[in-house]
Formats: structure tokens, C-alpha cells, sequence
């Protein structure tokens, strides 16, 4: 039946959880993009032939017609449901930007396809160029902060590190009392902890 496959990919959107990736269902897309050229062929040959049988395509009511009409409208629907679809990955995608900072951690790169990759990658390289020009890290303080110190205790060895005027060793499982802004690049990348009593 026309369309099933399309809306197979928008009921994996809506069974996911808000703001979390699936795996980029290639199979499925690949299949809908198939279908789509199909549809295309069915409609171009139906035309054709009401051309040839020297109709007018706008008055014309037959078979022919309804069928053209058919193929039309299923090649819209399915156009539509690929886009919706890519559009909630793309915005998932941006959102990424900001919670996890311009490194994606594995288990989600292997959730990507090569063009979202891509897209998140060209994304991200905007994002550091207006933050460039500006002189401005958007990326701190996504919640304005209460302290501009925080304690933080670290998860991974990231051994020593220079922190403004100072420098000092990040050690696994050691405790510090850092500024805000030093420390969220780490808290973000999963490698330091905001540490509360």
C-alpha cells in the first residue's frame, strides 16, 4: 500500500523520547525514496498517455486522470513524511550542539548518517564562528549561574591543564573549587562532575 513505509519512519519519531536520536533508518528511507521514483515513472507514463491520445490534462476525467491524481498525491505524501523526518533529526541534531558540546560522544555519531554528521559538523563550525566574532562562549551557562565557582569532582585522568592564570592537575576522583566557566567544557564532555554536599 502507498505510503506505509513513509509512515513507518514518522511513528519511529513519535515513539522515541523528545530530544533523543534513533538509529537514521537507512533501509526505510532508501525504500521510501524507491517508491517516491515509482510513483514519479507511473505519474510521467499516465500523462503520456493522455498526451498522446490528444486530451487536455486539465478537463480530462478518466482513468487515466485519476490515476495520474493517485501517483501525484502519494509522491507528495511521501515527499512530506522524508522531510518531516529529516527535519526532526536536524533539530534534534542542533539541540546536541548545546547540551553536549561540538564532540559527539560515540554512542550517538554511530546513531548519524554521513550527511547528518556533516550537518552537525557544519553547524557546530557556525555556532564557533559567530562565538568567534564576537568574543563570546554562548555555550557557558546555559542557566545563569547562582556562583561563579563551583565544585567539581573529576571522572576521567585529564592530567594537568591550564586553567587562566594557573595551571593544575585533574586527576581521577579529585576534588576542585573552579570557576564556572573553566569547568563547563569538562562538566559538558562528561569528564568532570559538578560535586554537591
Amino acid at each position: 500500500m502507498y505510503g506505509r513505509r513513509a509512515s513507518q519512519l514518522l511513528r519511529e519519531l513519535a515513539c522515541s523520547e523528545s530530544g533523543q536520536l534513533t538509529a537514521f533508518n537507512s533501509d526505510a528511507f532508501d525504500q521510501v525514496i524507491k517508491e517516491c521514483k515509482e510513483h514519479n515513472m507511473q505519474l510521467q507514463s499516465l500523462i503520456r498517455k493522455i498526451e498522446d491520445e490528444n486530451l487536455d490534462i486539465q478537463t480530462t476525467r478518466n482513468e487515466d486522470h485519476f490515476g495520474a491524481v493517485i501517483h501525484h498525491l502519494s509522491l507528495i505524501r511521501n515527499k512530506r513524511c522524508l522531510m518531516a523526518y529529516m527535519y526532526n533529526r536536524a533539530e534534534t541534531i542542533q539541540s546536541l550542539r548545546w547540551k553536549v558540546g561540538p564532540v559527539l560522544p560515540q554512542e550517538i555519531q554511530e546513531k548519524l548518517n554521513y550527511s547528518e554528521e556533516e550537518y552537525f559538523k557544519n553547524h557546530s563550525a557556525a555556532i564557533e564562528s559567530c562565538m568567534s566574532e564576537l568574543d563570546l562562549d554562548l555555550t557557558v551557562d546555559m542557566v545563569p549561574p547562582k556562583d561563579p565557582y563551583i565544585r567539581v569532582r573529576v571522572l576521567d585522568d585529564i592530567g594537568e591543564v591550564c586553567l587562566g592564570d594557573h595551571s593544575i592537575s585533574l586527576t581521577k576522583h579529585s576534588l576542585h573549587f573552579l570557576r564556572r566557566t573553566d569547568a563547563e567544557p569538562f562538566i559538558s564532555q562528561g569528564m568532570m562532575e559538578e560535586f554537591l554536599e
